[in-house]
């Protein structure tokens, strides 16, 4: 064959190939890959000669004139190539769901982290079975965890995998540990020992990523700048400095290199949260995988520190605005700071884990002040700006020769929307007068309920709680936060994540509270000041805004009103009013109703062809077409071939669960 015919041969069967593809497509109905028609048009268009012969004679080709019998076989073969290409996607299907293997580009530009995974997915395995957890990845119930010993056992070895594990599981086992919805007690008090602390990067490396990063040598931002790191964490360490302003300033530098472990680490983790909530009765039962999303975009954020720096900003503005007087936010220095350099005030103070002594300087009428300002700091956080510290554990907070207090690290800040605020107002002042009802009904606005509840025992249970931790004197706040978290479980309501940050925040705020003053009582404090923020909002002044505001937001309905009623008097008085109720007014509802109506019409037609098939292959005489095939056999065939197309479009309808 001359090169030019064989150029003319390959384009001829590149556009039947294509042809065949997308009539392939068209004719099942549902979006299959063009890689996968192509295949299966291309197998079909090589096995249907072989096929054909075997089943007909070919014609005898005519030099003079193409004859019916020509015509027909060219038609039939069309017909068995469409078929058997429908068949072999219809097959691949049920073997292998279309997207459920990766295609040769991403496997050629995902080998290398597949690599680095698969090495890291080894390492994890190993440090489970050193620690004894590998029996819990396995799926199968485990009895032997009834004991508190034999669960504090369990979570000290859980603890001691996640701090052999790295940055990405300690920080995984710090948020864990305020969960007490999700963990029993002995895995929460044992998680909280986990500290988040590590060698310090040596001192060239965080100069240059500070360079970098800025674009400018040191000697131009700084005046000075310590070598030596104040603190060094997983993922960030912090050095002194001093602008060339004067300032004093602090610089937090992101360790090199960490984004990629964590974003690894985070895949891992994701991975086998799908995996744990597939296979095992435990990680359905707490929604594994969603805890898993929550938590790689929390990290994620924690990584960026533009993000952390906005939410200095944010806080420092709700304390301007609430004219919080005593706790300071740290500046942040913008045009040095970056995604993974920051630079913010110095304040000044020692941390509250070693400021026994500047406590015990301040007295114990200081002390509780604090304790309080503190709490009413959080407080018009959660229910007036929205915006707050969600980690404010003692290592966070920074106490001042002269009583006042400064937050940190707020990369991790939690935020709440105007109905859910309200909501959490609603409850913690029920909790404040005593009101069981008007607490249920508060906190079944911030949970997701689940589609039947027991209100009236809800509503008793909070009253019992109401009873157990209010009725006076000090009262532990873990304890009594961990018996709304049982609560909540026994009823099984659910926990939005903005929520949980809610009970996370208040659960770390007691142990800070206590380091500042160790007999202070959160509950009581609390319901103290949820008493007087609802005589706040009673006060007339405050009573006038409030009416004013919901006047202003009726005043539109109010207004059109008078014009409605009038309309609706007029038709009933003439006899034209009536109500009209429309059935599938949903259009999810019309959807699903119309679906099931296409895939019933599918096999209706698809079983009637086939038997009329049937009935004309047994009907004898007729109009012959050719000298061995009558009328009837040719109408046969094409009604089997129209009932095998049908059929197999509903096959692959059910399979690929997509719209006909």
């Amino acid at each position: 064959m001359s090169p030019l015919l064989f150029v003319v041969a390959a384009i001829l069967y590149v556009a039947t190939v294509a042809l065949f593809t997308l009539a392939v497509r068209r004719l099942l109905g549902v979006q299959v890959s063009i890689v996968r028609a192509a295949v299966a048009t291309l197998v079909a268009l090589t096995v249907t000669r072989p096929v054909l012969d075997a089943l007909v004679t070919e014609p005898v080709v005519s030099t003079s004139s193409v004859t019916t019998e020509q015509l027909l076989y060219v038609a039939l073969l069309g017909a068995v190539t469409f078929v058997l290409a429908m068949v072999i996607i219809v097959v691949a299907e049920v073997l292998v769901p279309d997207g459920s293997v990766p295609g040769p580009i991403d496997l050629w530009r995902g080998w290398r982290s597949r690599l680095s995974r698969s090495g890291r997915y080894l390492e994890i395995l190993r440090i489970a079975w050193r620690h004894g957890l590998s029996r819990f990845l396995r799926g199968r119930r485990h009895l032997a965890l009834g004991t508190v010993a034999e669960r504090r056992d369990l979570a000290r070895s859980l603890r001691r995998a996640l701090e052999d594990g790295g940055v990405t599981f300690v920080k995984l086992g710090q948020q864990l540990s305020t969960r007490h919805d999700l963990l029993p007690a002995e895995f929460v008090a044992e998680l909280s020992h986990l500290q988040d602390q590590a060698a310090p990067i040596p001192w060239e490396e965080a100069a240059d990523l500070v360079r970098t990063e800025t674009g400018r040598s040191l000697d131009e931002l700084f005046a000075e700048i310590e070598e030596q790191p104040l603190a060094a964490a997983s993922v960030a360490q912090v050095h002194g400095a001093r602008l060339r302003t004067g300032e004093r300033v602090v610089v937090k530098v992101q360790r090199p290199g960490i984004e990629h472990d964590v974003e690894r680490d985070l895949n891992i983790l994701v991975r086998l949260a799908s995996m744990l909530d597939a296979r095992t009765d435990w990680g359905r039962s707490i929604g594994l995988l969603d805890l898993a999303h929550g938590f790689s975009a929390a990290l994620t954020e924690e990584l960026d520190f533009t993000v952390e720096r906005d939410n200095m900003r944010g806080v420092a503005a709700a304390l301007d605005r609430n004219g919080t007087n005593g706790i300071h936010v740290p500046k942040p220095v913008e045009e040095l700071s970056t995604s993974r350099v920051l630079v913010m005030e110095r304040l000044e103070g020692v941390p509250l884990t070693g400021a026994e002594q500047t406590l015990v300087r301040l007295g114990p009428e200081t002390r509780t002040e604090l304790a309080s300002t503190l709490l009413r700091t959080v407080m018009d956080q959660l229910l007036d700006s929205g915006i707050f510290h969600v980690d404010l554990h003692p290592g966070n907070l920074l106490v001042a020769d002269d009583g006042t207090l400064g937050m940190l690290d707020l990369g991790s800040v939690g935020r709440l929307g105007a109905k859910t605020r309200r909501s959490m107002g609603q409850f913690l002042a029920s909790i404040g007068t005593g009101d069981s009802m008007a607490a249920s009904e508060a906190l079944l606005e911030v949970v997701e309920r689940p589609e039947e509840i027991d209100e009236r025992a809800l509503e008793q249970a909070i009253g019992v709680l109401i009873l157990r931790y209010t009725a006076g004197g000090p009262t532990d706040g873990t304890v009594a936060f961990g018996s709304l978290f049982t609560l909540i479980n026994s009823f099984r309501l659910g926990v939005p994540p903005e929520v949980a940050a809610v009970f996370r925040a208040m659960a770390t705020l007691d142990s800070t509270l206590r380091a500042l003053d160790p007999g202070y009582d959160l509950v009581g404090e609390a319901k103290e000041m949820s008493r007087s923020r609802m005589a706040r909002l009673s006060d007339p002044g405050r009573l006038k805004e409030t009416v004013e505001q919901e006047l202003s937001s009726l005043l539109p309905i109010v207004r059109r009103l008078p014009h409605r009623i009038d309309r609706l008097a007029d038709a009933a008085e003439h006899g034209r009013l009536t109500a009209n109720v429309r059935l599938f007014a949903d259009q999810r509802d019309r959807r699903i109703v119309t679906n099931l109506v296409h895939r019933t019409l599918l096999t209706v037609l698809a079983a009637t062809t086939g038997l009329m098939s049937v009935v004309l292959y047994t009907v004898n005489g007729g109009p012959m077409v050719t000298d061995e095939a009558s009328i009837y056999t040719v109408l046969a065939t094409c009604l089997f071939v129209v009932s095998v197309v049908l059929g197999l479009r509903v096959l692959i309808i059910i399979f690929r669960r997509e719209e006909p």
